[in-house]
């Protein structure tokens, strides 16, 4: 069988939509027919650059990882799903043998076969083949386009509640008001947050963080002429102290820094601005090569954590908030496409904003014959 319509990359700004075979299950496997996928910043960077680090497209890839769906096809083991069901989909099925498996930190997996990274392909398509303990259920008041959503609050969760073990009543701040920098503060609202404070370099992104999530917005000044980036870091820090009232240590301090930018002078500044043996947890990606003050990390002993993808737990708990109705997702949505124009949603999301000119924030994709404004 083939009439499994996918969104295929073939080479850098080059791609087509092509029938692939159905995926045959076996097993603990289930096939889901895709409904709901939202573009990742991720998958924009493979159709312009053609690879992420060591990542390289070297084949043709079917494109997308963030989806819902809902159950087709069940494997002979499954016993908890069922045909019809409707599911959140994590994309990466690991090994399950390895050390990073059997200490529960499986995103760490070698052997990890994650949607649309290569060689293996994505979830732009009407079928996927799927892990069954990977198809979480969603709750009737959870849409499929919340369930599509749950992959990057995932990523907010793992970073917030999971590696930066935040707590009811502490303080965060977050640096960069993109989709990850808005989850980790909706996360951290969700959890009881007693101060969220929201960091961009561009004010109608702060003036959103401000309406949805953050307590407290932060714009940092222009470069001063002939100032290198360390030095503007710890301006930029002072100047945060001072604007917004912030101590290094007691119940005015920070006890947990999210760099959701990956910009050298946030990270820079995240350093400076925790509180004395507080945690920084690294989630954006820029350049590698960044110069950090290593004074602040062992003069405050601080948590400095990488964050990579999510872990065990970080899907149920991020369905759960949403369920509870103590994250609400819908904001972030702002533009919907059909299948057929996942050409301009790419452009769209890759320019930042719309032909209207309306800016993007998390854009979705339909399913093949699934209304793009179908909940």
């Amino acid at each position: 069988m083939s009439d499994n319509p996918s969104f295929i990359l073939r080479a850098i700004e080059d791609v087509v939509y092509e029938q692939r075979p159905i995926p045959e299950i076996s097993g603990s496997d289930v096939l889901v027919e895709v409904k709901k996928t939202g573009i990742c910043g991720s998958d924009v960077h493979y159709l312009v650059e053609g690879r992420i680090g060591d990542f390289i497209v070297e084949k043709p890839m079917v494109l997308g990882h963030e989806s819902a769906g809902i159950i087709s096809k069940v494997g002979p083991d499954v016993k908890h799903l069922k045909v019809g069901d409707r599911v959140a989909m994590e994309p990466g099925a690991t090994c399950r043998k390895c050390d990073a498996c059997k200490a529960g930190r499986y995103n760490l997996c070698p052997d990890i076969i994650f949607a649309a990274t290569p060689p293996y392909d994505g979830t732009l398509g009407r079928y996927y083949r799927l892990p069954a303990d990977l198809a979480f259920p969603l709750a009737d008041n959870v849409s499929l386009e919340d369930g599509a959503m749950i992959e990057p609050l995932a990523v907010g969760i793992h970073s917030v509640s999971n590696l930066g073990s935040f707590r009811a009543n502490q303080s965060i701040v977050i640096f960069g008001c993109g989709p990850v920098g808005l989850l980790c503060m909706a996360v951290a609202k969700a959890l009881g947050a007693s101060r969220i404070v929201a960091v961009d370099i561009i004010p109608a992104r702060l003036e959103f963080a401000k309406n949805y999530a953050a307590t407290d917005v932060y714009l940092p000044p222009k470069f001063a002429e002939g100032e290198t980036k360390v030095e503007y870091s710890r301006r930029n820090a002072e100047k945060m102290r001072v604007d917004l009232g912030i101590e290094e240590r007691g119940r005015k301090a920070i006890d947990l820094v999210i760099d959701a930018s990956g910009a050298e002078v946030s990270i820079q500044t995240a350093l400076h601005i925790a509180k004395s043996g507080g945690t920084v947890v690294q989630v954006g990606m820029g350049n590698p090569n960044v110069m950090i003050d290593i004074s602040q990390l062992t003069v405050k002993e601080l948590n400095y954590k990488g964050s990579f993808r999510y872990g065990a737990g970080d899907y149920p708990l991020a369905i759960a908030l949403v369920a509870q109705g103590r994250i609400d997702l819908k904001p972030l949505v702002t533009h919907r496409y059909a299948f057929n124009e996942a050409v301009v949603a790419f452009n769209a999301t890759r320019a930042g904003k719309s032909e209207d000119g309306k800016g993007v924030i998390k854009a979705i994709i339909s399913g093949p014959d699934f209304p793009a404004d179908a909940a």
